[in-house]
Order: structure tokens, then sequence, then C-alpha cells
């Protein structure tokens, strides 16, 4: 894969040149591209190789050279379920979905039991706007084959992969689980809560955080099959609850993360691969909390979005897909 900062000119090209690409960008530039072989989802954050930035006029694209044949599809939020029935036999699938859209909010929920969806790699990201804008301006995905924006449903790219190439995933997660840190249980599943089980004690959840001093910089975090899976909070208010960027889980136990003296410098000293050949995106609340402006993280490089999707909906880390050969991967 190749990744770059593109002029609308300099991706045009690349369209036209029937290449097969992944584009993050404002909407603005996004509506300028020609119809081709392209997706895109919208972002005005970007890691580059020479650090973080917000741009509203260029484009980060990835190109996915190894690609045989490609086809995008956008799937209705109804329809779902369904996204693995388009995939080639050897491949990948790329998907992006709107933030705040009833397909987020259905993909978070219940990804974990669509069919066949560990069967064959599927990474993105959550679409998103500039921090300023979201009362003015939703996230878009785009379907490059028609021009077409969509406020919901989920955009995906299904590629083909030659044989002899596999695609992998990997997740960065900076953040593990304090475990002296008191254990939290939710009672319902969903993106807010008023109320938790802290200790095996019921509790108003926005009071609780208020009263211990808990950072909301550091995510939730559970155990999850020997992994960490992060749940970052969006918003607290006493008497209104507490909102999640990602699902907390029912009778799941969750505890703040250790938070870090220097997120950029954690970040860089965990490499991931070779950002000039991955498709790569780091989580926004990486890049405000890390204050990334400007600030290189090793060799990943990509758009900073809403959240990432591995499989499922990841929160506040780092999420890459590579293309390798089967002999490398074996090895």
């Amino acid at each position: 894969m190749k990744n770059a900062m593109m002029t609308v000119a300099q991706a045009t090209a690349a369209i036209e040149a029937g290449k097969v690409l992944v584009i993050a960008a404002a909407e603005e530039a996004l509506c300028q591209l020609p119809r081709g072989r392209w997706i895109g989802g919208t972002t005005v954050y970007f890691i580059t190789d020479t650090g973080g930035c917000t741009d509203r006029e260029n484009l980060f694209v990835t190109e996915i050279g190894s690609a045989t044949a490609a086809r995008p599809a956008l799937y209705a939020t109804r329809d779902l379920p369904d996204l693995t029935q388009g995939r080639y036999d050897n491949g990948l699938s790329v998907i992006i979905i709107p933030a705040f859209s009833a397909a987020q909010e259905e993909f978070a929920l219940h990804a974990p039991r669509y069919p066949d969806l560990l069967e064959q790699p599927l990474m993105g990201w959550i679409s998103g706007v500039h921090l300023d804008d979201p009362d003015t301006i939703r996230p878009k995905v785009f379907d490059g084959s028609t021009g077409a924006a969509y406020t919901d449903g989920a955009m995906v790219m299904h590629v083909e992969l030659p044989p002899g190439k596999v695609a992998e995933i990997d997740i960065l997660n900076i953040f593990a689980a304090d475990e002296t840190a008191d254990e939290i249980i939710f009672e319902t599943t969903g993106f807010s809560a008023r109320t938790a089980i802290v200790n095996g004690e019921r509790v108003d959840f926005a009071d609780y955080l208020e009263n211990a001093g808990i950072d909301t910089r550091c995510p939730l975090v559970t155990n999850f099959a020997g992994t960490a899976i992060n749940v970052s909070f969006q918003s607290t208010n006493s008497g209104e609850g507490v909102h999640f960027y990602a699902p907390v889980i029912k009778d799941t136990p969750y505890r703040i993360a250790r938070a870090h003296a220097d997120y950029a410098k954690e970040f860089s000293a965990r490499p991931m691969g070779d950002g000039t050949r991955d498709l790569s995106c780091n989580c926004l609340l990486n890049y405000l909390y890390s204050d990334l402006e400007r600030q290189k993280t090793g060799t990943f490089t990509g758009p900073a979005t809403y959240s990432g999707i591995a499989y499922f909906l990841v929160n506040q880390v780092v999420v890459r897909l590579g293309i390798t050969s089967v002999d490398a991967a074996a090895a």
C-alpha cells in the first residue's frame, strides 16, 4: 500500500489512473473528486510523516496496490448483517461509517454477532468533522463509483488479493486497565449510562466520576478473549448521565485505564510496521489528548477518526491493515 497526503489534482490523477483508493478528507475536498475505484470518509485531522495537522484542502490517500479487483458497496443500516456477502474468496474489506448515525449504533452493538465476520479482515473507521462543526456539518461517507455522499449506512470496499497475498490487522492500544482501580459493571448495554455498580454498590455514574476525580481522558477497559478493549468517554453530566463513543456491555467488568505522562512518546515507542505501505487510522481522542498536532508518532501515518474498526468498533487505538506474502505471514 502507498499512503500520502495529496492535493485534489494529485488524487484526481490517481483515480483517473484506475487505482483502488481509500480517501480521508474534508467534505469539500471529497466533492471535487471524479468517479472511480475509491471510497472516502470525512475528517480534517491527519497524522503525516511530518506530524499531526488539521487540513480542509488536501486529502489522505491510500492506494491498495495489490488489489486485482475491487467493488464498492453501500450497506443500509438494516443490511449491515449481510456485509460479508460481497467479499472475494481471497481479500479484505475496508469499511467507513458516519459518526452519530444509525449505522454506527447498529454496527457497534451487533457486529460481534454478524455471520462470518471474523473469516476475513475488515478494517476501517468512523468518519467525522471538525470539532467546531458537529452542529452544522454531518459526517459523511462517499461512494467514489457514483460520487454520492451519505450521512447513514456503511460504505465498504471489497478488495480481491492475488494468490500468495494475505491481509492482516494489527491494533496498537497503549492503554491497560488499572488493576488497583474500582470494578465497574453496567446494568444495560448501550452508549450511555446513568447508573453503574461500583465495587458492588449501585451509584450515579456521573457523580461517581466527579467525586472520585476520574480523568475521563483515560478510557474504561475490559478484557475480551485476552485483548484489552477500550470504551471512551464522550461526555459526563450530573443528572443527565454519561455518554460513550462505544457501547458498554451489560454485566461486563470494567476498570479505568492507567494514565500516561506522555502519550505521543508511548505511540512512538511502539512502531507498527512501515507506514508507507499500511492502511492505518488513529482515534481522534488520542490525537487530542496526546496533543499530536505537529508531533510524529513513529512510522504511523493516516487519518485521525472518531473511532476505528478492527472487525468491531474500537476506541482510542491505532488500527493498521497490512498486506504481506503468505510466506512472510507464515514466518
